[in-house]
């Protein structure tokens, strides 16, 4: 594991070489740490891993493999541990990762020549985030700006961000995270960015946040609440924006807020044309608007069909954070469901056959049940 003096080491050959630091804060985190640190092994220079105030193994495998270990007093502040670890750093560049994330993909050669060729870039790399919605996993991709040149920092308590106008680019480097799935994280959460409110109640990040922690316990009404507030003071250049409508969005689609939804569609539309997440997500209120009141809505019917459709001639795109399959098999499930719905068995079974190439296994059941 090299060190370097000043952030620089010189090879054998006497190459003055950029280095990297792997950057983490832990706690608790014996179940997902070696995946993690076995993955970026052969590509870092330095580990520096800061505890929080871990009880389980968790230092004893970062000493295994060789990482610098520090303690940090957890001070319910996500951006100050992370600070202090950026501040052990003696790397010219830090990569940032959670204990229960780990890379894919084979792409040393890409953070390599990304770091050597740039001074004053950050690099974003595309996080996978398993989760589950209706019964199922579903798998989610975002880029975050992880890939950090030495002095850039970050702020917030909670769901903190990386604070600087430095240019940033995604990079093909893929990070897998599924500690969603194994943990419930929202009490803490919540807690934090409850506590972020009272110092800053109009901050419409935070409560978006908010938001988005009651709607992931279920608890809709009061997400609904949130939301609203922040969708009158977010930006509508805001980073998250798009995220946010979508959160929103399903939100409605739960609380049957129906006449609010087709204004927030309308106000929306124009500005995400391009969304196979926004557009699945309208194809779904549609069909809950329409058998809420048949007679009233039954018009509108058309749109369902239409919301599909167009989520596929867009097709799954890394331009937003998208939930895998949108702009795919999870559309044409949904067309194959519509036209089974009104009576056209072919085209269902067409619909149904193409998610379940990409084998879908509710495609499959239905296609079985079709072709018997």
């Amino acid at each position: 594991m090299a060190g370097g003096v000043k952030g620089m080491y010189q090879s054998l050959w006497g190459e003055i070489l950029t280095t990297l630091a792997l950057v983490m804060i832990v706690k608790n985190e014996e179940r997902h740490l070696s995946r993690c640190l076995q993955s970026v092994k052969g590509i870092v220079d330095e580990m520096v891993i800061v505890d929080t105030g871990s009880t389980d193994r968790t230092k004893e495998i970062a000493y295994s493999f060789g990482a610098k270990v520090f303690d940090f007093e957890w001070v319910n502040d996500f951006s100050a541990a992370r600070n202090y670890a950026l501040e052990k750093s003696t790397s010219d560049w830090n990569f940032v990762l959670d204990a229960d994330e780990y890379i894919m993909n084979d792409c040393g050669s890409v953070i390599r020549n990304f770091i050597e060729k740039n001074g004053k870039v950050i690099g974003r790399i595309k996080i996978i985030d398993e989760f589950m919605q209706d019964g199922e996993k579903r798998y989610a991709q975002s880029y975050l700006s992880r890939l950090l040149p030495r002095g850039v920092k970050y702020v917030g308590r909670i769901h903190e961000q990386v604070e600087s106008d430095l240019p940033r680019k995604n990079l093909d480097i893929e990070v897998y995270h599924d500690g969603y799935v194994y943990t419930d994280k929202t009490d803490r959460n919540l807690k934090l960015l409850l506590l972020e409110l009272e110092r800053d109640p109009l901050n419409d990040y935070v409560l978006y946040q908010v938001g988005k922690q009651y709607k992931l316990r279920q608890q809709l009404q009061q997400a609904e609440l949130y939301f609203e507030k922040s969708y009158h003071l977010a930006p509508l250049r805001s980073w998250y924006r798009h995220s946010f409508i979508i959160d929103y969005l399903y939100t409605i689609i739960g609380n049957k807020s129906f006449e609010k939804g087709l204004k927030l569609i309308e106000t929306e539309r124009d500005r995400f044309v391009d969304s196979p997440d926004f557009h699945f997500a309208c194809g779904l209120f549609y069909m809950d608007l329409i058998f809420s009141n048949v007679n009233k809505y039954i018009h509108l019917f058309p749109l369902i069909e239409k919301s599909f459709l167009r989520c596929l001639e867009i097709g799954d795109t890394d331009k937003y954070d998208s939930v895998k399959g949108t702009g795919s098999f999870l559309a044409s499930y949904n067309l194959g469901v519509y036209h089974e719905v009104i009576g056209n068995k072919d085209k269902a079974v067409t619909f149904y056959q193409h998610a379940a190439i990409k084998n879908y296994e509710r495609a499959i059941v239905r296609l079985k049940k079709l072709l018997k």
